[in-house]
């Protein structure tokens, strides 16, 4: 039997998963963290992208658009900002708040709207990341 942690995933709306894993791939701020059982304590910020949590064959894709990720030796906390099922994503909505981003940022914007507006193109690039990756698996159509 192979080991496991525990996984807790919880965005402001309330909880998104819980349950354990074999693995804990995360988007951490300095590039992709895999967790395994027994890792080192751990916390970490989160960039906007994909989540994937691996329980043998079988692996669950969540999106999270930035927060905190807290890794103890048994357990795995991921407190985001907002987090969502990956096949739950709504394509076209993703696409429409990634062109309006792209337009903000073509006008004149200060260095404050500028951040913001460079935050919600980087989630909504990672948001359809996540579903490019989802088709190419075949998970997707």
């Amino acid at each position: 039997m192979a080991m496991t942690i525990d996984v807790r995933v919880v965005s402001a709306e309330g909880s998104v998963y819980e349950g354990t894993a074999e693995m804990v791939i995360a988007p951490g701020e300095m590039g992709e963290l895999g967790i395994l059982p027994r890792h080192a304590p751990l916390l970490t910020g989160l960039r906007p992208g994909e989540l994937r949590i691996r329980n043998g064959a079988q692996t669950e894709y969540l999106f999270v658009n930035g927060g905190v990720l807290e890794v103890q030796p048994h357990m795995v906390t991921v407190l985001a900002d907002l987090a969502e099922r990956a096949t739950d994503i709504d394509e076209a909505r993703a696409k429409v708040a990634k062109e309006a981003a792209e337009a903000k940022l073509a006008g004149q914007l200060d260095a404050m709207d500028y951040a913001a507006v460079q935050a919600e193109l980087a989630e909504q690039v990672a948001r359809l990341k996540a579903l490019q990756r989802l088709r190419e698996q075949g998970i997707l159509r």
